[in-house]
């Protein structure tokens, strides 16, 4: 599964690694700006190598990993864990992410009064 060759598309190596689900949505991500290598935006196709630092920004949470093994195809999770050294901080504790505005099941639109409540809890 290891690849030979020099280098590997971001890509694909990120979809390999498991970082995201898809392929598609690791191309989304260098697309939009949320993929850098060594510090710098990155294209779909751009070439990675042992050595080179990778940032994403995916799911609300910034991973930033070390490549180590490059990998063309999908691998386990136990393989995949082996290819690259986690940097990242740690996702924050439960109590500082912001609550949730939850409504009853059943109870309808919200009334004018609790929109503003809803919109003054999110800050806008």
């Amino acid at each position: 599964m290891a690849s030979d060759e020099g280098s590997v598309r971001i890509d694909s190596w990120i979809w390999s690694v498991r970082l995201t689900k898809t392929r598609s949505a690791a191309a989304a991500a260098c697309r939009g700006g949320h993929v850098r290598v060594n510090g710098e935006r990155a294209k779909p196709a751009q070439p990675v190598r042992p050595g080179d630092e990778v940032r994403l920004r995916h799911l609300g949470r910034e991973r930033i990993v070390v490549v180590k093994r490059l990998v063309r195809k999908r691998v386990g999770a136990a393989i995949a864990a082996e290819c690259f050294v986690d940097n990242s901080p740690p996702p924050p504790p439960p109590e500082y992410v912001a609550p949730v505005a939850r409504r009853e099941r059943g109870a309808g639109r919200p009334t004018k009064r609790e929109r503003r409540e809803i919109e003054r809890l999110r800050g806008r």
